[in-house]
């Protein structure tokens, strides 16, 4: 049985913080296994005072559904305690939001997607709480998709925005624990950070293995099995095609009126791309892209986990797209996307501009995807000084 950060620090409360005022980000996912969340058990303890709650993309309780939806900070109705939003007029706490505060506390569920957009709020909280001098406490969740392989590019530095901030690959097998120790290494050194670790848990587990209950970190992550194809479909997002939002089953689906679903299964399916298949699934969004309109689609299911790619296979859907559509049919999006106004979204997705170009150029796939491999390959040496957990 898996013991997350959060358990694991009401189980052995640190002597650091008692008498403390606290400031607590967190979400919908940030409960224990009976399902309290942590601002109702830091509002009640005795040990130390809950001072300020803070909440990222999609609000504290995963209300707001897409993308640059902000939500607006707000006095809590219950606590009575201020609620700041990160993802609205600030994404950087400022030294009003942290002034009172002893001590920064984090609890958010990560999917094991690079782009996802949770750790770079990590990311500025731990500036914001380095500048101020105040001590950070994350406490570490599993990465729900850790047992697939490392995978995709890895992010370059003129490519860092909102959806990525650190060198690291698109699928990167890493807890947000540990996501934090590396930003802590390469970017904020003086940072004061402790992760509280969880016990029992290996980086080759299935999130079933944890016995933990799973509650969608996001809107549109409502199973594990959406956050299994998450790290290749969403690239999706920067493409003139749906990626599933409108349905139930949102990044599994993927579709538009354009294709011929038929057709593309089977040039798929002859492609024999490793440990998933594909199902004609037609769809109609009830919004976001394509609303109201009939979508020809199709579902990937996952059959063998430790041999699917979830980059690599989006790398083989959209060349197959491309390939059994009229010219320039599957179009690239331009900006805005995330807050940022000039980069082309699907590079800041991917990481950089090669794998645009390659689909572009109709370059070879296997050629892309060494370039990956060799990438991936330094990031692993890197990222075994600073592991945490074993295979």
């Amino acid at each position: 049985m898996v013991i997350t950060g959060l358990e694991s620090i009401l189980n052995n409360f640190p002597k650091e913080l008692k008498g403390k005022r606290i400031g607590i980000l967190c979400h919908a996912s940030s409960i224990t296994r009976s399902f309290e969340h942590i601002s109702d058990i830091f509002y009640n303890m005795k040990d130390c005072k809950l001072a300020a709650l803070f909440g990222p993309q999609h609000g504290i309780h995963g209300q707001t559904q897409d993308n640059m939806i902000e939500w607006q900070s707000q006095n809590h109705p219950v606590f009575h305690i201020p609620l700041y939003s990160l993802y609205g007029t600030h994404r950087k706490p400022n030294p009003e939001m942290l002034d009172g505060i002893d001590a920064f506390l984090i609890d958010l569920q990560d999917v094991g997607a690079r782009l996802y957009t949770y750790i770079w709020t990590v990311k500025l909280c731990m500036e914001a709480c380095t500048e101020a001098g105040i001590p950070v406490w994350l406490l570490d969740r599993p990465n729900p998709i850790s047992r697939l392989s490392f995978d995709g590019p890895v992010l370059k530095k003129e490519f860092f925005t909102f959806v990525g901030g650190a060198s690291i690959p698109l699928c990167h097998r890493m807890t947000i624990g540990e996501m934090a120790l590396w930003i802590k290494k390469h970017y904020y050194p003086t940072c004061g950070l402790n992760v509280i670790c969880m016990k029992n848990w290996s980086r080759s587990s299935l999130f079933s293995d944890t016995q933990l209950p799973w509650v969608l970190p996001s809107p549109n992550i409502p199973t594990v099995q959406s956050a299994l194809v998450y790290p290749g479909t969403v690239l999706i997002e920067a493409l003139n095609l749906s990626e599933g939002r409108g349905t139930t089953i949102p990044f599994e689906l993927f579709g538009a009126p354009y294709i011929d679903s038929e057709k593309l299964k089977k040039y798929l399916k002859a492609r024999n791309i490793e440990g998933c298949i594909f199902r004609t699934h037609d769809f109609i969004p009830t919004f976001h892209k394509f609303t109201g309109e009939h979508c020809n689609g199709l579902q990937i299911h996952i059959t063998d986990i430790d041999r699917f790619k979830p980059v690599a296979t989006a790398l083989e859907i959209f060349d197959a797209i491309i390939k059994t559509t009229e010219p320039g049919a599957l179009k690239f999006k331009l900006p805005p996307y995330e807050y940022e106004y000039n980069l082309m979204p699907f590079d800041i997705l991917s990481g950089d501009s090669g794998m645009r170009e390659s689909l572009l150029a109709g370059n070879s796939l296997k050629v892309e995807k060494e370039r990956w491999a060799h990438e991936i390959e330094e990031f692993r040496k890197e990222f075994g000084r600073i592991a945490i957990y074993p295979e």
